[in-house]
């Protein structure tokens, strides 16, 4: 999938991917996509969420080998 930038959460427990990815997408212009990398089993639920909560798109979220990758599109 096409992003426009990649934001690098691995390692980090929530709430820290959620507010690393409010930091990214403010300095982001509307309709581009982030790609979001994490190893919070929790942030596939976080995610979720803050996708409704703010009206970003989640494009799409996998998982594979204890790693989630997140695309959310910037409303």
């Amino acid at each position: 999938m096409h992003f426009d930038k990649e934001l690098d959460a691995r390692g980090l427990n929530c709430p820290l991917p959620i507010l690393r990815t409010k930091k990214a997408l403010t300095d982001m212009s509307s309709g581009q996509v982030l790609k979001i990398l994490a190893t919070d089993p929790g942030s596939v639920k976080d995610f979720q969420a803050f996708s409704r909560q703010t009206g970003n798109s989640l494009l799409s979220s996998d998982a594979a080998h204890q790693e989630f990758v997140f695309f959310m599109k910037k409303r």
